[in-house]
C-alpha cells in the first residue's frame, strides 16, 4: 500500500528545483546531529500533491525508537485550528451567531470583570463593558489568558489555582470553564489579543450547542469524516508515539513528564491544545483549508467561510505586534494578524519572512508547526517534540527553505 505521505508526481512539474527541496533535510539533520531534537518529520505539498515528505532521527532517543512516517506526534495548539473549524461548523449550520455573548451556553460568563490594576494577591477589578462573544473566543481577544505566559498578574492568579501546563486533579472541561470565569479578564473582550485558553472555552461551547462531547463531535464532525483516524485527546498507539523533550537553561534535553499525560485518556478534553495526531492525519486537515473547506468529496465548510477564517479579525485591522501582548515566540509578530482559528499573514516585508500575503499558519508548544497559502496552492507541516517552540529558528527557517526552492 502506497504511503499516503508518498512523493507520486515530479516536484519539477509542479514548481520545486529537488536539488532545493533537498536542502530542508540537510539543514534540519544538523539538528538531530548536534542534539537540539531528537527528531523530525516535514512533509511539503504543491496543488494538492506532496513534493517532499522525510523524517529523520528518534521519535524516543531512550528506547532507541526511529522516527516513522506513522509517528504519532503532540500537537499541541495546533489543536486549536481543529476546534475553531468545529464552531465554525455550528455557526454555518445556524446553531451559533459569531456576536453572540458566549453566556448564552455558559451562564458563568455572564458578568466578567476586568483586571484593572493591583497584584495578583490584591487585583482591582471592574465590570467588564463588553461581554465575551464567540468571535472573541476564536480570535483570542477574549481577555482569559494561560498561567504559563508569566507576563501579567492575572497570569499568576490562573497558576495560583492550578492552571499553568495542566489542571487541578480531576477537573473536566466544565469545570476548567467555571473556573476560569471566576477569574478576571486581562483586558476588556476584543480590545486586545492574548493568547489564551480562549479555544478550551470555545471547545465546551461546541459541547453544549451540539449537545455532544468535544471528542464525539470532533469524531463525527471532521476527523472521521477527513479520515484523520490516528487524532484525538489520547494517543491510540503509545509505542508509536514520540517522546516529549524540554530545553533546559544549560541547552541540554531531558525528557520532559508533561508528555506523559497524552498516554492516557484526559479528564478534561483541551480544544486548544490536547490531541495527538498524525503527519498524514494533519496533511489531510490543512488539504480541506487549502480546498476551501472540501477534500474528496467530504464538504466541512463553505469556501467562503474558510475564506473569512483566514481574514484578519483583530481590532482596526492591527497585527499581532500592535495589539498583542509581547509574549514569548519563536518569530516576531510584525505584519501578521489572527483571524478565526489561525495566524494571517498580512505583510510579508514586515514579517521578514518569505511567505505569501494571506498565508494560515499556527504552531504548537512542542516546536509543530503548520502554514495553508493559498497563493502558492502550498502547504507544509513540521513535527518534532521540543518545549519550548522558541527554542530554536525552526518556522523561519522552514520558510526560507521551503520558498527557495519554489522556482517557476
Amino acid at each position: 500500500m502506497t504511503s499516503p505521505l508518498a512523493v507520486e508526481k515530479d516536484p519539477a512539474s509542479l514548481g520545486f528545483d529537488p536539488s532545493r527541496l533537498r536542502r530542508i533535510d540537510d539543514h534540519f539533520r544538523r539538528y538531530v546531529d548536534d542534539g537540539r531534537l531528537a527528531g523530525w518529520q516535514v512533509v511539503v505539498t504543491r496543488r494538492g500533491h506532496v513534493v517532499h515528505s522525510s523524517e529523520a532521527g528518534q521519535r524516543d532517543e531512550e528506547a532507541g525508537l526511529p522516527v516513522e512516517p506513522d509517528t504519532r506526534w503532540r500537537i499541541f495548539s495546533m489543536s486549536k485550528p481543529i476546534t475553531s473549524v468545529a464552531a465554525l461548523m455550528l455557526w454555518e449550520r445556524g446553531e451559533l451567531e459569531l456576536t453572540d455573548p458566549i453566556s448564552r451556553w455558559l451562564p458563568e460568563f455572564a458578568e466578567p470583570r476586568v483586571y484593572v490594576r493591583g497584584s495578583a494577591t490584591a487585583p482591582l477589578t471592574m465590570p467588564s463593558p463588553e461581554p465575551i462573544r464567540v468571535w472573541h473566543l476564536l480570535s483570542h481577544t477574549a481577555g482569559l489568558t494561560y498561567g504559563f505566559h508569566h507576563a501579567h498578574p492575572v497570569d499568576e492568579l490562573y497558576r495560583a489555582a492550578g492552571f499553568e501546563w495542566g489542571v487541578p486533579d480531576g477537573l473536566d472541561l466544565a469545570g476548567c470553564v467555571e473556573a476560569w470565569a471566576r477569574m478576571p479578564l486581562v483586558h476588556t473582550p476584543g480590545s486586545e489579543w492574548n493568547y489564551s485558553h480562549a479555544t478550551d472555552v470555545l471547545g465546551r461551547l461546541v459541547e453544549v450547542v451540539s449537545g455532544r462531547r468535544l471528542d464525539v463531535f470532533l469524531d463525527e464532525e471532521i476527523l472521521g469524516p477527513l479520515g484523520m483516524t490516528a487524532t484525538a485527546f489520547a494517543a491510540d498507539d503509545p509505542s508509536r508515539t514520540a517522546a516529549l523533550y524540554a530545553r533546559v537553561a544549560d541547552g541540554s534535553r531531558v525528557r520532559a513528564p508533561a508528555g506523559e499525560a497524552f498516554l492516557e485518556p484526559p479528564t478534561w478534553l483541551s480544544g486548544g491544545g490536547g490531541l495527538v495526531s498524525t503527519a498524514a492525519d494533519y496533511h489531510r486537515f490543512t488539504q480541506m483549508l487549502l480546498r476551501g473547506g472540501e477534500l474528496d468529496g467530504v464538504r466541512l465548510l463553505g469556501s467562503r467561510t474558510v475564506a473569512y477564517m483566514g481574514r484578519n479579525h483583530l481590532p482596526g485591522g492591527a497585527d499581532l505586534t500592535e495589539v498583542g501582548r509581547p509574549l514569548f515566540a519563536e518569530m516576531p509578530f510584525d505584519g501578521v494578524g489572527f483571524g478565526l482559528g489561525v495566524s494571517v499573514v498580512l505583510d510579508p516585508t514586515r514579517y521578514r519572512t518569505l511567505c505569501s500575503t494571506g498565508e494560515m499558519a499556527w504552531g504548537g508548544a512542542a516546536s509543530t508547526a503548520f502554514w495553508v497559502d493559498p497563493a502558492e496552492e502550498l502547504t507544509a507541516l513540521f513535527f518534532t517534540q521540543l518545549m519550548p517552540s522558541s527554542a530554536y529558528p525552526i518556522r523561519s527557517a522552514l520558510r526560507a527553505l521551503v520558498y527557495q526552492a519554489l522556482v517557476d
